[in-house]
Parts: C-alpha cells; sequence; structure tokens
C-alpha cells in the first residue's frame, strides 16, 4: 500500500471514530442516567421511528461558535438536536430530536 493510500485510510478510520464518538455523546455518564430515568437518546428514538438503516444525519459533525458563558470551552458535536431524514414504512420523512445529553437538549 502507497503512503498515500495509508495516509487516506488512516484519515478515513479518524473520520469514523470522530463520528461515533459524536453519536455516544459528550459524557458515558449522561446515557446512563438518561436511561435510568427510562428515557431514550435522540438516536434511539429516531432508530425506532425510522424504518431500519434509512436514517441520514444532517451535520452530525456541526458545533457551535457561541462564546460567553463558558461555551467556548465546551464545543460537543451536534448541539444537543439530531436532524435528518429516512423513510417510515417506506415513505421520506424528515425528523429532529432534541438530545438532552447535550445542554439539557
Amino acid at each position: 500500500m502507497s503512503e498515500e493510500n495509508e495516509t487516506i485510510h488512516h484519515r478515513i478510520e479518524e473520520l469514523a471514530e470522530i463520528k461515533e464518538t459524536a453519536r455516544r455523546g459528550p459524557d458515558p455518564a449522561a446515557t446512563e442516567r438518561q436511561h435510568a430515568r427510562g428515557k431514550l437518546t435522540a438516536h434511539e428514538r429516531i432508530g425506532l421511528l425510522l424504518d431500519k438503516g434509512t436514517f441520514t444525519e444532517v451535520e452530525p459533525l456541526r458545533r457551535h461558535r457561541a462564546t460567553g458563558f463558558g461555551l467556548e470551552d465546551r464545543k460537543p458535536y451536534t448541539d444537543g438536536v439530531v436532524t435528518g431524514w429516512g423513510t417510515v414504512h417506506g415513505r421520506t420523512v424528515f425528523v429532529y430530536a432534541h438530545d438532552f445529553r447535550i445542554f439539557g437538549g
């Protein structure tokens, strides 16, 4: 494998890790607290609504640019709202869900 291919392969792996980090949320304990309350995460709720494997998320790696109140030090992915489209019984729908693990949704 050439050096360029190794670099591309490495970058693709990095992107997959970043996407998984974004999906898990900023704090694993926040997911546990959500589940302890009997609630699901935004991605889990969307997964239940849509046909399996049809969800396409819009800008899952988007971060805010706000400053003040310490926000410049807290830049989680998605800003607490998961947005995208998929299908329900084969029909295209657009969805969003507040992720309460991030800034309280």
